[in-house]
């Protein structure tokens, strides 16, 4: 009878049998300390720098520029560019994703498209504040949510191609980590430049195209996709794949939970400047200090949980919970400037909603990539699943917009956004495929 070596026999016990979701997917090896160190970091500083940048903007130098420019109604017209961009950002996610996984390049199916996003969005991001009409400062923010998409999209569905089912919880917290001390730290330095608007702008697309570079160079290289199989069937067959999937009840579920807490989140984010001075009655220089105070109280919490859930959810094996306990506390947090309409209340707002938001987004993205139909759609579904951040960007400020109009006050958006963060709770609660 033949018997195994005793140095074969160490083998085995000390490299025991991977299963399928401790490999990387793109490779079928180990996901080595070091590949996890370079994506953690890579996904983190992805998310903390365009988010920066972004937020440099959308969160304070925008809503301020159009003040500046002596538009007649800001508050109308930032709601205005918020539906147009968002608009521009579902159709470029989707077509980007969709593109992206059918790419055939040297370097890669996902690469090149976060490169050029970062080229373009940073670029145009700039241009916002270099512009004087509201027509060309529009489609220059139009460019730049191309070039954000053009990164998201791909950079999101490296999560499904290379990062092991096991881990993803942790990338997606360090990556949520990212964009919650990003929207914070945003915020604070955007302030700092409300009345130098230029140096804020040109800071803002700095960071963006910086955000893109930074996380390609720290990613481990891409393999080619130069070997995979050959698109075939022309363009009819191009136009059939955009078709979102079928039979797949939980995708559907995860894309309404994330629409409707989304749309609560841009409810108050998108106006929280406005809020300030108009609900808490505070003038430009108070405003800034207050916006400021809250984004550091932000940042901090956020950052606690986030960096938290996503490792104790990877433990754990469960998703659900952490997601449903976060819009539960960010409603609790939106509850309190409309209880109280006081600094301390948008404080409160800022400590409460920034961890439970911190939590959700933590969690949430390794939630999507759980229930997806089709690893080889990654890109194309998670386009898909994106759309619902679009679209929440695009109707939270809309409804917001639309209340103040009609009101002439902001009290009534308050329970608004709580109801919509409560009501994705339930359509979490009822995936059946996640734990």
């Amino acid at each position: 009878m033949e018997t195994q070596a005793p140095a074969a026999v160490a083998e085995a016990v000390l490299e025991p049998a991977r299963t399928p979701d401790e490999l990387a997917p793109d490779t079928a090896q180990p996901f080595t300390t070091g590949r996890t160190i370079r994506f953690g970091a890579g996904f983190m500083l992805f998310g903390l720098l365009w988010c920066v940048g972004l937020m440099i903007v959308a969160a304070v130098l925008l809503p301020q520029r159009l003040t500046d420019l002596g538009v007649a109604f800001p508050a109308a017209m930032l709601g205005t560019i918020n539906a147009i961009t968002a608009v521009v950002s579902l159709v470029s996610n989707l077509v980007v994703g969709n593109l992206s996984d059918r790419t055939r390049a040297r370097f890669g199916r996902r690469t090149p498209w976060i490169l050029g996003g970062a080229v373009l969005g940073g670029l145009s991001l700039t241009g916002v504040g270099l512009l004087e009409s509201p027509v060309l400062l529009t489609v220059s923010y139009c460019l730049s949510m191309v070039g954000l998409n053009m990164m998201l999209a791909p950079a999101v569905a490296v999560l499904s191609d290379r990062v092991p089912m096991r881990l993803r919880g942790t990338m997606s917290a360090l990556y949520g980590g990212g964009l919650v001390a990003g929207q914070a730290l945003g915020t604070l330095i955007g302030a700092a430049f409300i009345t130098n608007a230029v140096p804020g702008f040109v800071l803002g697309g700095a960071l963006m195209l910086l955000g893109g570079v930074i996380a390609l160079v720290l990613w481990p290289r891409e393999l080619s996709a130069g070997n995979l199989p050959a698109n075939v069937g022309g363009f009819k067959e191009l136009l059939v794949s955009f078709r979102p999937p079928r039979n797949a009840p939980d995708f559907y579920k995860a894309f309404v939970g994330r629409l409707l807490m989304l749309v609560s989140y841009q409810m108050i984010t998108a106006y929280q400047l406005y809020i300030v001075q108009d609900h808490i009655g505070q003038s430009t220089k108070e405003s800034a200090a207050t916006i400021a105070t809250m984004s550091v109280i932000t940042m901090i919490v956020s950052l606690l949980a986030s960096v938290g859930a996503g490792p104790i959810s990877d433990r754990i094996g469960r998703r659900k919970v952490p997601v449903v306990v976060a819009s539960a506390l960010f409603a609790v947090g939106i509850a309190m400037p409309w209880i109280m309409p006081t600094t301390t209340g948008m404080f409160l707002y800022a400590g409460i909603a920034g961890f439970g938001y911190g939590v959700y987004t933590s969690v949430d993205q390794a939630l999507n990539v759980d229930v997806l139909p089709s690893v080889e759609n990654a890109g194309k579904d998670l386009g898909i699943l994106n759309l619902a951040t679009t679209l929440g960007q695009t109707v939270g400020p809309i409804l917001t917009s639309t209340i103040v109009v009609a009101t002439g006050t902001y009290a009534v958006a308050f329970p608004v956004a709580i109801a919509m963060a409560l009501l994705g709770c339930v359509f979490i609660l009822k995936i059946r495929s996640v734990r």
